[in-house]
């Protein structure tokens, strides 16, 4: 096994050599048919010594960085600092990836690296040449956008089953109903992968905004005519390439989609998403009595406490309970609402921060608004366990999108007044 592992360091070198340039496609298809091969242990040999052999050279970096500070006009001194500081394993990945089925052997290759990288922080660095190379390589601009449709190849199809991430596909039927002229669904491909989905989103068109997700799912509903489409529907984002994440694509992808949908059906008007909040349940038991939660204005933490006062007394002081559609259908009035203002509470206050909800943070840092929440909008069990049942409507109005997205970097979330309302 150590002999395998000798053997490949040995033929990466070669492929970075002046003779490997020459030999590169060579030299990488022999690498690259064995990266898959590799067993674990060895594996994690590999990556570290990409990270302990394959680093700048610290001397080199020093003496062109006092080059560079004492003649910063010059740019011989730049280009030789730039040179000199980039990693030669970033070369390496990049004469790999001229290989035949080298740019999925690279994805794979991060998919294993981040298995396990909170548990060896010394890999690092590789992991963030892997992300830097790979958003280079799947710029939107080289990805190619497709309708997916019932006449779509088999295997295309099985795979928008196996990979949907947020509502299940029950089976054929399901699929069938969701590819029907008042539903879309949209992928982008690379086209070094180009029978590989790298994401897709699933679109309704609708008569309005949608408040709940069983409709929309719904496969033994009737298709709507057209003449009743006025509002597109985003309500299912998916990603299939888990060695891509951290990789900017589904924020382009709706847009993209929504900017075509516009061209395609003039009659658009609104353009917004049914969202679920996957982080809310979880920071409510975080929250306790809400006091002192993080990120929170003190007057924001006095509201937040009085109203998960009123919803612990409501629900017995055992939140848990709200992961019970029949807890949820028992609540008074005055519950729901304090539900609802503790949801609006989380979404404007925690999601330009870190410990956000992942789903506010992608859609407002992509421009969206925060318009509404739907209470019993997901009565599901992941639905229910998660958000207490509770959807949002993100409004993605398209001549907008730039100042809301400005706002939210700065810090604010940019909302409607039926969510001021709930503050």
């Amino acid at each position: 096994m150590a002999e395998a592992l000798r053997s490949l360091l040995l033929d990466c070198r070669r492929l970075l050599s002046e003779r490997g340039e020459a030999n590169g496609p060579t030299i990488a298809a022999g690498i690259v048919a064995r990266l898959d091969q590799l067993p674990d242990e060895l594996r994690w040999r590999f990556f570290d010594s990409l990270a302990r052999d394959f680093s700048p050279d610290p001397k080199k970096v020093l003496a062109a960085a006092l080059a560079y500070s004492q003649a910063p006009t010059d740019a011989e001194h730049l280009i030789r600092l730039t040179q000199v500081a980039e990693p030669p394993r970033q070369e390496l990945f990049r004469r790999l990836n001229r290989a035949p089925g080298g740019t999925a052997a690279i994805v794979r290759l991060r998919l294993r690296l981040l298995e396990r990288l909170g548990r060896h922080a010394s890999l690092a660095g590789v992991e963030h040449d892997l992300l830097h190379l790979l958003s280079s390589w799947f710029n939107p601009g080289f990805l190619q956008m497709r309708k997916v449709d019932w006449n779509s190849p088999a295997q295309l199809l099985e795979q928008i089953i196996r990979h949907e991430a947020v509502h299940e596909v029950d089976g054929w039927d399901d699929l069938r109903r969701r590819l029907q002229p008042d539903r879309r669904c949209f992928a982008f491909f690379h086209p070094q992968l180009p029978d590989e989905p790298l994401i897709f989103v699933e679109v309704a068109l609708v008569p309005e905004m949608a408040g709940a997700i069983a409709p929309l799912i719904d496969k033994k509903s009737q298709p709507l005519p057209p003449e009743q489409f006025k509002v597109a529907v985003f309500y299912s984002i998916s990603n299939c390439q888990p060695g891509l994440r951290g990789v900017s694509l589904g924020n382009f992808l709706i847009k993209r989609v929504a900017e075509q949908l516009k061209r395609e059906l003039p009659q658009l008007k609104t353009f917004c998403t049914l969202s679920p909040i996957p982080g809310f349940m979880a920071w409510l038991h975080k929250a306790r009595d809400g006091s002192g939660i993080a990120g929170l204005t003190p007057a924001a933490n006095e509201r937040t406490a009085q109203a998960l006062g009123q919803l612990r007394a409501a629900a017995g002081d055992e939140l848990g309970a709200l992961g019970s559609a029949t807890a949820m259908a028992a609540l008074p009035a005055a519950a729901h609402h304090a539900l609802w203002r503790l949801a609006a509470l989380y979404l404007v206050h925690q999601s330009p921060t870190p410990r956000g909800d992942p789903v506010a943070r992608f859609h407002l840092d992509n421009g969206a608004r925060l318009e509404r929440l739907n209470a019993q909008a997901n009565l599901s069990a992941k639905g229910l366990k998660q958000s207490a049942g509770l959807m949002v409507n993100y409004l993605y109005d398209l001549g907008r999108v730039e100042t809301c997205h400005d706002r939210f970097v700065k810090g604010r979330v940019v909302h409607s007044r039926a969510i001021s309302s709930l503050l």
